[in-house]
């Protein structure tokens, strides 16, 4: 037996590498482009779970399936009604029309079950991204901002119209109400970042395009996911997407400005990592926040260290997690966002390093203690890699070399040892007040003596005659 197991896996192996031989690169190169949602290893997950696994809904297959999210479901086949109803086309229709796209669909998802029945994946997929939809057309049109964009492709108020979302559904439908988008949203908009949890963004597109009898133009989804998690932020043209995690991270380190090429220079581990935000204070840095909203304009000139503005909440860590993941697991993804987080780990000590970045506006604090703040930046880092070729790898040279300077090293170590506590304060003025008193009794006593009448000259004594 152990002989022909040996026998069937020798066949095997030499199958394979036969196929290989007939693969170019430009085909696996395809093949590993394709995926973009990965399934995490539980040496990341274990870390933090919650941070990973969806609370509420799930989306697509990695998560289905799962008792705690069971009560979704029925939620989910209400909305895929509604939305067959308004396309006004069967169900089989939307199976024929995405068969052809099973394989690109399946291929997006890392460690999928290859014999995927074709059928239950292509039902679980249009059930799910139909429930994704209608959530984006209800921020859509309770929010009023459809009106504002002026693509030919496809129109918004043919897809998000107030009068007749409201229709579809009752008043005090769970879900999709003004009760569901206070107390439920918060929750879905949550899950729908988690990289597990992803749908590709073809599937939407798709499923957009066979409802309204035309294309979908690219931007369209991106501008909806855009303003679904910041409806008051300009939108750029991001280009093709893969998913709405993909979508987001872009929307976050979109910066309009031109910005000048620089040659990376060699990665030197040798350096020390940049101070603390009260360590630069002492230094001579001041802070101020950057123009733009995006993670990668962070600047530093002249002793100011520019930052863009950032509200930390109760889904930041798990936002934050879940972007640091596909930036690690999907090839070309980049590392902007890790090396955001990276950078401001390193300025975030403790609390008083908060506190200085919320006054200087840069830290919208909606946790809590600025304690509890540091701990989530100081959490965020573990266990991530940098790219020595980081964009922000001149920004911590700059900033380290000004804090190097003789002048700023005198001046923190000054202010570190005399000047970080009201007691060392008063202990460094009563010095120097005693100090002052002493030269001024001194020169009480001694400029007297030199200001006094000159003494008169003594006679000489007289002489007397002799008879």
């Amino acid at each position: 037996m152990e002989k022909l197991v040996q026998d069937d896996w020798v066949v095997k192996v030499n199958d394979e590498v036969d196929q290989m031989k007939h693969r170019s690169i430009e085909e696996i190169e395809q093949h590993w482009k394709k995926r973009s949602i990965y399934r995490l290893p539980a040496s990341i997950t274990e870390l933090n779970k919650r941070a990973y696994k969806p609370q509420v809904v799930s989306f697509g297959p990695f998560h289905h399936g799962q008792p705690h999210l069971q009560s979704m479901e029925a939620h989910k086949h209400r909305a895929f009604l509604i939305f067959l109803k308004r396309s006004n086309k069967p169900v089989e229709y939307f199976m024929e029309s995405l068969a052809p796209l099973f394989e690109d669909l399946k291929s997006s998802y890392d460690f999928l079950d290859r014999q995927q029945d074709t059928d239950l994946f292509l039902k679980l997929l249009i059930l799910d991204g139909c429930f994704m939809l209608e959530i984006l057309r209800m921020s859509a049109s309770t929010d009023g901002f459809y009106q504002h964009h002026t693509w030919n492709a496809t129109s918004s108020a043919d897809l998000y119209d107030d009068d007749n979302f409201v229709a579809d559904y009752a008043p005090n439908d769970p879900i999709f109400s003004n009760h569901g988008k206070l107390y439920i949203m918060p929750y879905i908009k949550r899950d729908m970042l988690m990289l597990e949890n992803q749908l590709p963004m073809m599937l939407l597109q798709n499923l957009l395009a066979i409802q309204n009898d035309r294309p979908t133009h690219e931007e369209f989804l991106n501008y909806h996911m855009v303003k679904f998690y910041s409806p008051d932020i300009p939108v750029p043209n991001l280009g093709e997407c893969l998913h709405l995690l993909d979508v987001y991270r872009k929307s976050l380190l979109f910066d309009h400005r031109p910005h000048k090429f620089r040659r990376a220079r060699p990665y030197n581990s040798n350096e020390e990592i940049i101070r603390s935000a009260m360590e630069l204070n002492e230094a001579g840095i001041r802070f101020k926040t950057s123009r733009t909203t995006s993670l990668k304009d962070i600047s530093f000139h002249s002793g100011v260290l520019r930052l863009p503005r950032i509200v930390v909440d109760d889904t930041t860590e798990a936002m934050f997690l879940n972007l640091i993941a596909f930036e690690r697991f999907h090839v070309g993804a980049g590392n902007e966002v890790t090396a955001y987080v990276f950078f401001m780990d390193n300025i975030i000590d403790n609390a008083k390093d908060v506190n200085l970045l919320h006054l200087q506006g840069i830290i919208q604090n909606a946790v809590g203690s600025d304690k509890a703040v540091a701990k989530l930046f100081n959490s965020l880092s573990k266990d991530i890699t940098l790219d020595p070729d980081s964009s922000l790898d001149i920004v911590h040279k700059s900033v380290h070399n000004y804090c190097k300077k003789p002048w700023n090293e005198w001046r923190a170590n000054l202010i570190h040892t005399y000047f970080r506590s009201p007691w060392a304060i008063c202990s460094v003025f009563a010095a120097f007040l005693l100090f002052a008193l002493t030269i001024i009794q001194t020169i009480y006593t001694v400029v007297p003596y030199y200001e006094q009448d000159p003494p008169l000259p003594t006679p000489p004594p007289p002489h007397f005659r002799q008879n």
